[in-house]
């Protein structure tokens, strides 16, 4: 009789243990996050393969672009939750009114940018690209630091003959001769370099500009899903301090994701600074390209956005403190 009691109670408490952890356990938030194959993508793949966004509660889908102002765009038209994205397209549509936050800065570089010319359009030093073909993406950040360049070089957008182009188009366009040069960022930056080979010459300049890739998100989601912020920012810092202390493994991670080659990962790797923060960079980067973009008439506007009110601190002063610093 008792061992019948016994097992009675055995099989109530097993059913009520397991009510209770699954009552406990709450089915993963699904969000989607617009990302590029660039490199400075490489926290967001390692989040994802660690699984340190389901430790967080978050099912992440993915949504990939080529570039970052394609994955913005995604945000802008509620196709994505998240984007990653560099801060040129960032300033271009606060420009036109979108209502987004950045919500963190994930990479910095100054030397993801440059400009790659064939030598044998006659071209040895910047000054030379008067009345070149160049190769350009509007509105992303190849098209600033080429303004920047000429300008350093006593020339200006006028002096070039600007053919746009997407970045995955750019290694055809010069190898066919259809551009003297072009003006982009990594991956095509060192594919470009490689296929010239001897004919190709490159135009960097770290003291022209640091590249920013940020985090950014609609107002309106942000402010009705501020722990889920909260929470994807906690993985991404996890995924920075994976690939600080496990580099070889974080390249192997972001090769499979994008189905890059890894060489080329770990060539380009060392071009940028993987870590999470909000800090001035952002905003004095912002402001200098407002100015440029007034300056050479791309926006019809010709005052200044208060672009802290387009930075949202809170969330990554909740989870992490010492990484957000004074922005004025």
């Amino acid at each position: 009789m008792w061992k019948t009691v016994l097992t009675v109670v055995l099989t109530m408490a097993m059913a009520a243990c397991q009510k209770s952890v699954s009552q406990s356990v709450a089915p993963l938030q699904k969000i989607t996050v617009a990302i590029t194959s660039q490199p400075e993508g490489a926290l967001l793949q390692i989040a994802v393969s660690n699984g340190f966004f389901a430790d967080e509660g978050l099912d992440v889908q993915l949504l990939p672009h080529t570039f970052g102002g394609l994955a913005l765009q995604s945000v802008i038209e509620n196709k994505a939750d998240f984007a990653t994205v560099a801060e040129t397209p960032i300033m271009f549509s606060i420009l036109k009114g979108e209502k987004i936050f950045v919500l963190a800065t994930m990479v910095t570089s100054s030397t993801n940018n440059a400009v790659l010319a064939r030598k044998s359009a006659s071209i040895k030093a910047p000054a030379d690209l008067l009345g070149k073909r160049m190769g350009f993406t509007p509105g992303t950040t190849s098209d600033f630091f080429l303004d920047s360049l000429l300008i350093a070089n006593s020339l200006r957008r006028h002096d070039v003959q600007l053919v746009p182009l997407k970045p995955e188009d750019m290694p055809d366009a010069i190898m066919a001769g259809q551009v003297d040069a072009v003006s982009t960022f990594n991956y095509p930056l060192t594919q470009i370099k490689q296929q010239l080979g001897a004919d190709g010459l490159a135009f960097y300049d770290r003291h022209l500009y640091t590249e920013t890739f940020n985090v950014t998100s609609r107002q309106d989601f942000v402010r009705n899903n501020v722990q889920t912020v909260d929470r994807f920012l906690r993985a991404l810092i996890k995924a920075e301090e994976f690939a600080e202390t496990n580099q070889d493994q974080a390249q192997t991670i972001v090769a499979a994701a994008t189905k890059i080659d890894k060489k080329l990962v770990r060539e380009v790797w060392n071009a940028f600074t993987f870590h999470v923060e909000l800090n001035r960079t952002l905003l004095i980067t912002l402001q200098d390209e407002t100015r440029w973009a007034i300056r050479e008439k791309l926006t019809q506007l010709t005052e200044m956005p208060d672009y802290e009110n387009f930075i949202y601190q809170d969330s990554l002063k909740s989870v992490k403190p010492e990484a957000v610093k004074a922005l004025r």
